[in-house]
């Protein structure tokens, strides 16, 4: 069971959460990246992304955690300001330094205003004082990285499919389709990156787990079954396949 918001505050300390959102992409869209020095809490936390379909990788420590913010792909990154072995400030300073560019949200006991102007100066787009409430962490994580990938709206609308990231569902010309989680989650990071490429192990990352078995073939199966279901006739081909290089969300936004 998770705790009230007021036993996260006493039993949290240190933490770092890096995800790809359900969203690793809206938000969804997946947390990757989950730092914490308290198990209960690294649990608790990681139950909490994954329930809400984002995809979690976690650490015990600072410098664990600096490897998997630097090193893993992320959608958007937790961190808190007292981690053991590295401090937050200085994993957010190393990962803007070496081009990083996912949001970070910072999530500490700290609320005084120093605190919150000297993290966001140093790289980090949101700050989140505990106490915290699950459903507030889960809405700011979800619109960084909507807004990361240049949609305002927690709805967002393509040509005559609309994606509603807080129900997570999904109609055509206003007519409900029904997805499978993997199926939803890749539609919406295809969506968020409307107009860009995204390769087949861009979409494998953000569908699963670093320790899950992967097989990037399945990404063609699901490429397969989202078109039939979003494009019966093949008249709205939303998905465009560029051999070689991936998939590109065809339909503009509006």
């Amino acid at each position: 069971m998770l705790k009230r918001a007021a036993d996260l505050h006493d039993a949290a300390r240190d933490h770092l959460v890096g995800c790809r959102s359900e969203q690793r992409g809206v938000g969804g869209p997946n947390p990757r990246d989950v730092v914490e020095d308290e198990p209960e809490l690294l649990k608790q936390l990681q139950d909490i992304l994954e329930r809400e379909g984002f995809v979690t990788d976690v650490a015990a420590d600072g410098e664990q955690g600096l490897f998997i913010a630097s090193e893993y792909p992320a959608d958007v990154a937790v961190i808190d300001l007292g981690l053991p072995g590295v401090d937050g400030m200085e994993i957010i300073r190393r990962v803007r330094e070496a081009g990083r560019k996912y949001p970070i949200l910072i999530l500490t006991a700290r609320d005084g205003w120093e605190s919150k102007v000297q993290g966001l100066e140093c790289g980090a787009d949101d700050y989140l004082v505990k106490p915290f409430h699950r459903q507030e962490l889960v809405a700011r994580l979800r619109a960084l990285v909507r807004r990361a990938g240049g949609w305002s709206h927690s709805v967002l609308r393509s040509g005559p499919v609309q994606l509603d990231s807080t129900s997570q569902s999904v109609t055509v010309n206003d007519e409900p389709v029904e997805l499978t989680a993997y199926e939803y989650r890749l539609l919406q990071y295809l969506m968020i990156n409307a107009g860009k490429v995204v390769s087949k192990s861009d979409l494998t990352e953000h569908l699963y787990a670093e320790d899950d078995d992967r097989d990037s073939n399945v990404i063609e199966v699901f490429i397969r079954r989202l078109r039939g279901k979003l494009d019966p006739d093949g008249e709205l081909k939303p998905v465009e396949t560029l051999r070689g290089r991936g998939y590109r969300w065809a339909l503009g936004r509006e």
